[in-house]
This record gives C-alpha cells, structure tokens and sequence, in this order.
C-alpha cells in the first residue's frame, strides 16, 4: 500500500524558515522524482520544486527560487523542502507527490504527471 505523509508544516512568522518532510513507503522512492506543489485558498496549485531520481536534478519556480531547498535521502524514502526568509504569501496547503519520470523539466511540472500524493501539511506565514 503506497502512503505519503507530510510534515512539519505550521505558524511562522515573515522571515522564518521550516522544513518539510514527506515519508513515503509502498513504491521503490530511490526510482521516482518527487515534488513539491503548494495551494493556498482561492488560488490554482502550483508545482514550486522538483527533484529527479536518475540524477538529482532539481527545479524551482520563480516564486520560491533562492528561498527554498529541495532535497532528498533514498536511505529514509524521505523528501525534504527546507524553506527560508518565508513570505505571507507563502502560506499554503503544501503536498509532496511522486512521479516516475527520470529527470525534471527545467519549465516546471504538471500535477498530474505525478501519481501519488500525500495529503498536505499546512504553513501559514504571518506578517
């Protein structure tokens, strides 16, 4: 059975960091790419980070370029999104997901080329 999990999603304030994890079992992790998409309410969701399995290659959007870090350890099946100098407008339901493409575009990610999905960790950052 596949699970994804999120985590360490919560309340910070403008400038503050967290750092997300996302655990996964049920599929060989070393072998997908995973991502990272946030939606806050009202808005679309949006793909912010990508990591490829085949050879680490990463992509961000515009919107979190410089601010955030992806990064995973196949050891652990764990996904990680290390998140700096948070804005307001960062605040969002934040899901982690896997897909079995080799590399990430370096234009961004469809969601539904990805197949699975947690269920989201919440971050709200205030002003």
């Amino acid at each position: 059975q596949v699970q994804v999990v999120e985590s360490g999603g919560g309340v910070v304030q403008a400038g503050g960091s967290l750092r997300l994890s996302c655990t996964s079992s049920g599929f060989t992790f070393e072998r997908y790419s995973m991502g990272w998409f946030r939606q806050a309410p009202g808005k679309e969701r949006e793909g912010i980070s990508c990591i490829g399995w085949r050879d680490a290659s990463t992509y961000y959007a515009d919107s979190v370029k410089g601010r955030f870090t992806i990064s995973r350890d196949n050891a652990r099946n764990t996904l990680y999104l290390q998140m700096n100098s948070l804005k307001p407008e960062d605040t969002a339901m934040y899901y982690c997901a896997a897909a079995t493409f080799d590399f990430c575009s370096s234009s961004g990610q469809r969601g539904v080329d990805f197949g699975y999905w947690g269920q989201g960790t919440q971050v709200t950052v205030s002003s």
